[in-house]
C-alpha cells in the first residue's frame, strides 16, 4: 500500500497501447459485498471493458470481477454485470458532451481501492491508428536497447 492510502488492483494496459488518453476522471463503483472481496483479492480484470452512458447516468460494462469463492452465489452469478459508476452530475455532462464527439470514447484504465473504498479511473481516449502503434513500440524498442547498451557500458 502507498503512502496516500492508494492500492492498484489492476491496470488496463492495453488502453494505454491502443488508445491517446486525454482526460482523466476518479469514480467510485456501485458493488455488491462479495465483489468488493473479490476485488481486495486481485480478482478483477479491465482488458475488453468500456463505459457506456445509459440514462444520463454512466455505466461500467465488461469488468470481470471474479466470484469469491467464500460467498453465497445467491443473486451474484454474473462476473460480467453492469456496474454503475458514481461521478459529480457536473463531471458526468462534461464526459458525456465530449464523449459524443466524433472518434471519442470512454475506457477504464486503472482500478484501485483508496481508504477501504473501490475507485476506476476512466479516460476519455481516442483510438490510435495502426502505424503510431508501430511508431509506439519502436520508440520502447530503441529506449530499451540505449538503456540495455548504457548499463553494460557501466558494468565494465
Amino acid at each position: 500500500m502507498s503512502k496516500d492510502g492508494i492500492k492498484v488492483v489492476t491496470k488496463n494496459r492495453k488502453a494505454y497501447h491502443d488508445y491517446e488518453l486525454e482526460t482523466t476522471y476518479q469514480a467510485g463503483l456501485v458493488l455488491m459485498g462479495s465483489e468488493i472481496k473479490s476485488i481486495r483479492a486481485n480478482n478483477v480484470n479491465l482488458r475488453d471493458s468500456y463505459v457506456e452512458v445509459r440514462g444520463g447516468e454512466l455505466w461500467l460494462i465488461g469488468v470481470h470481477i471474479a466470484l469469491y469463492k467464500n460467498a453465497s452465489i445467491f443473486g451474484h452469478d454474473d462476473p460480467l454485470r453492469p456496474r454503475k459508476l458514481l461521478l459529480h452530475r457536473r463531471e458526468i455532462n462534461q464526459i458525456v458532451d465530449r464523449s459524443r464527439e466524433r472518434g471519442y470514447t470512454i475506457i477504464p484504465t486503472m482500478l484501485y481501492l483508496e481508504r477501504g473504498r473501490a475507485k476506476v479511473e476512466i479516460a476519455l481516449a481516442r483510438g490510435k491508428k495502426q502505424y503510431d502503434k508501430r511508431q509506439a513500440i519502436a520508440k520502447r524498442d530503441s529506449e530499451r536497447e540505449v538503456r540495455r547498451a548504457l548499463k553494460e557500458g557501466h558494468q565494465q
